[in-house]
C-alpha cells in the first residue's frame, strides 16, 4: 500500500509531462510538414559534381 503512494503520483506526473510535451511540439511547428522529411531524402544532392573513381 505505501508503494501506490508513491507508484500513482509519479505516473500522474509522468503523463502529465508527456501531454505538456505533445502540446508543445503541436504549438511549435513539429507536424506541420509530414511529407517533407520523405521527399528530401529522394533530393540527390551531389548533383553538380563529377563521378568520383
Amino acid at each position: 500500500m505505501n508503494g501506490l503512494a508513491f507508484l500513482i503520483p509519479a505516473a500522474l506526473l509522468l503523463g502529465l509531462g508527456g501531454l505538456v510535451a505533445f502540446l508543445w511540439s503541436l504549438n511549435s511547428g513539429q507536424y506541420d510538414d509530414l511529407d517533407g522529411a520523405g521527399m528530401r531524402i529522394l533530393i540527390d544532392e551531389d548533383e553538380g559534381e563529377e563521378p568520383r573513381q
